[in-house]
């Protein structure tokens, strides 16, 4: 059956409309080389007329330039990543790039093996959460880098890799949750989780404290910091016993507070992470305890749910998509020629006082 679908108008016919050579046409609708301002404006204005598209294509083989930024997550199945992820989708489409997200799933060996493949489809750069924690291997990173292909790490850090980086002041932010428990009267407050120690460690704060600076995620490490400041500065005497130290999943969240509600008086948590947060409501439920009347919780990661649950749940609230964004906007300043200092960029959270923590005195 024949196409009725009208022809796609050609470079020839845009440079003839605009009244230029044809290979002054393609240096403006390629975006490479040089033409004068006027010449410029004649072909564009009969592209837009004819409805012309530009061989994208062909212009990133002319030019070297795709317009495409990779995205490399931990864990694209966790809210706090797709927040990210909105921030950097929004910030990237406004300048004009598409994006090509993966994710590494917290492997070592995925995370390189989507570098590669980055590099081989030419993104013009990388934004990547590091997985496998601060001292983990950067060398599929740092190849890309010297390749010419700026890489803005997001949220974490590696120590190997000289690169931009916007983070998350996940030391203040801890500090703040625990300054609002201890001012309320709580004492005996479990943190879940920190750093992991090796099985049959000593738990005490010194092996914590040095666990939480060589912590594998930056952030779990910083957010046991701030819990210790906190409990310093009010010269309140902190139980090493309450930190949580296992598997850093739902399981081992439950496991330690069915633990720890068992043999201590325990009135309240302190839920680092999402997944954190569904054990410590199920470990209340399970152990007859209600918040806040017999156990206060303060959550990481403001999410709809914690709003409308019953209590609302008094959270800390990360700046997800300004997170995301200001990654993106400190990686398209890196293409635009935006200087050579690496950056490092801190950005604050906001404690949204709801009713799950009670007072006790």
């Amino acid at each position: 059956m024949p196409s009725h679908e009208p022809a796609k108008p050609t470079l020839s016919e845009v440079s003839e409309r605009a009244g230029v050579g044809r290979s002054s046409a393609a240096r403006v609708l390629g975006g490479y080389g040089s033409v004068s301002a006027r010449t410029r404006e004649r072909v564009l204005a009969a592209a837009a007329e004819l409805g012309y598209e530009t061989n994208e294509l062909a212009r990133s083989m002319n030019t070297g330039v795709t317009r495409t930024i990779g995205v490399i997550l931990a864990d694209l199945s966790n809210p706090f990543f797709a927040g990210v992820l909105r921030g950097i989708a929004d910030a990237t489409r406004r300048a004009g790039y598409g994006t090509i997200v993966i994710s590494s799933d917290e492997d070592e060996g995925l995370e390189a093996d989507a570098v590669r493949l980055l590099t081989a489809k030419q993104v013009d750069g990388i934004i990547v959460a590091p997985a496998g924690g601060r001292d983990a291997s950067a060398s599929a990173l740092r190849s890309a880098a010297e390749r010419g292909i700026p890489v803005v790490q997001i949220d974490r850090t590696l120590r190997g890799l000289d690169a931009d980086a916007v983070v998350l002041d996940n030391r203040d932010a801890a500090r703040e949750a625990t300054d609002y428990l201890l001012a309320a009267g709580h004492r005996r407050i479990a943190l879940a989780w920190g750093p992991a120690l090796p099985a049959g460690a000593d738990a005490d704060l010194a092996a914590l404290t040095s666990a939480a600076l060589t912590s594998e995620i930056t952030s779990t490490g910083e957010r046991f910091l701030g819990y210790v400041d906190a409990f310093a500065d009010a010269g309140v005497p902190l139980r090493p016993e309450l930190v949580m130290t296992g598997a850093q999943n739902i399981a081992g969240v439950e496991e330690f507070l069915a633990r720890t509600l068992t043999d201590g008086d325990v009135t309240a948590i302190i839920a680092t992470e999402q997944d954190s947060v569904i054990a410590a409501l199920s470990a209340a439920r399970d152990h007859g305890r209600r918040i806040p009347q017999d156990l206060s919780l303060v959550a990481f990661d403001d999410s709809p749910w914690a709003e409308v649950h019953d209590p609302p749940i008094t959270t800390v609230r990360q700046p997800l998509h300004a997170l995301g964004e200001r990654a993106a906007g400190r990686l398209l300043s890196r293409l635009e020629g935006g200087g050579d200092r690496v950056i490092v960029s801190h950005l604050a959270s906001e404690f949204i006082d709801r009713r799950s923590v009670r007072r006790l005195r």
